[in-house]
């Protein structure tokens, strides 16, 4: 199979980030033609550094990625191109790509792309995400513990994220903010660990650098260290929807352990696909994605044969 005026890959991964790296790391020890689609737009662009993930925790997410890029140019088999994959296709069998470098045609897709991190449209908070405004106890609050935090109701999740960040530091207020307030459950989970809840939605954040003045309407200005709230998580691109895979809950692509979706060749790893959303896990979920594949391949390989 070999779309008119375009090139056959084995595997097309899109998306350069955690996943789709550890899958071409894996596919070219192989000696498996890939092709790697990637925007140069990583939803963690703004974070310091990556949390949690062995041998490497702390490190900034764009040092990660050239680290993991240097050691993939040991395998000749890897291509990448700076492309945004603009659509897709199923053919029978394989998968047809349109990138802004032409038409690419793979027996397998791996899509990696992630997922988009809405913030709620607070005045001055998105000039402070990834300084003083976090999403993940995992990933940041290590670096605010013993800190004054604060946590922006912005779903039900909130009760669940602050419960989670109790190990971390006791001085915690949850900010109610409308539809984004603790159900019933939450808010007696988060009484019982006598944790405040202020009333009320949020005007603005400010900051200075050290710390965030939280504007509640009728109130005086909270000072805080931190921020976290709950963003809503999106899929970064419509390819997967487009193929005809399904959703599992609002968010996430349905996929089984290894990725695999029910469009036949077509898996999906890290966060489109994986919760928690986290650099290790999603890493993990590409290697496992990628030998998975590459069994499909030896199996078609040798019946071809």
């Amino acid at each position: 199979m070999e779309a008119a005026g375009s090139t056959e890959y084995d595997v097309a991964i899109v998306g350069g980030g955690p996943a789709g790296l550890s899958a071409a790391l894996v596919l070219g020890r192989m000696r498996r033609r890939i092709l790697v689609c990637d925007t140069g737009r990583p939803a963690n662009a703004v974070s310091h550094g990556v949390g949690g993930l062995l041998t490497r925790d702390g490190t900034p997410p764009a040092e990660l990625r050239a680290i993991a890029r240097e050691e993939i140019a040991k395998y000749p088999t890897v291509e990448f191109r700076d492309a945004e994959v603009t659509a897709a296709r199923a053919l029978d069998p394989g998968f047809e790509l349109e990138t802004g470098g032409g038409r690419v045609a793979a027996r397998k897709l791996l899509l990696t792309h992630g997922l988009d991190y809405r913030r709620p449209d607070v005045p001055g908070l998105e000039e402070l995400w990834g300084e003083r405004v976090f999403h993940c106890p995992y990933c940041h609050g290590w670096e605010v513990r013993d800190r004054r935090v604060a946590v922006l109701a912005t779903t039900p999740r909130v009760a669940h994220q602050t419960l989670l960040l109790r190990s971390l530091t006791e001085d915690l207020v949850v900010l109610e903010n409308g539809s984004g307030e603790p159900d019933a459950e939450g808010r007696a989970g988060l009484e019982r660990a006598g944790v405040e809840i202020l009333p009320g939605p949020v005007a603005r954040v400010e900051g200075d650098g050290a710390a965030i003045a939280i504007q509640l309407e009728g109130r005086e200005p909270l000072v805080r260290d931190a921020l976290f709230i709950q963003p809503d998580l999106t899929q970064a691109c419509d390819l997967a929807l487009e193929l005809g895979a399904e959703l599992s809950g609002p968010a996430l692509v349905a996929t089984d352990p290894t990725g695999a979706t029910d469009v036949p060749g077509l898996r999906v790893a890290g966060d489109a696909a994986n919760a928690p959303q986290s650099v290790a896990v999603a890493i993990g979920s590409g290697s496992a994605a990628a030998a998975m594949l590459n069994a499909e391949l030896a199996i078609e390989d040798a019946g071809a044969g």
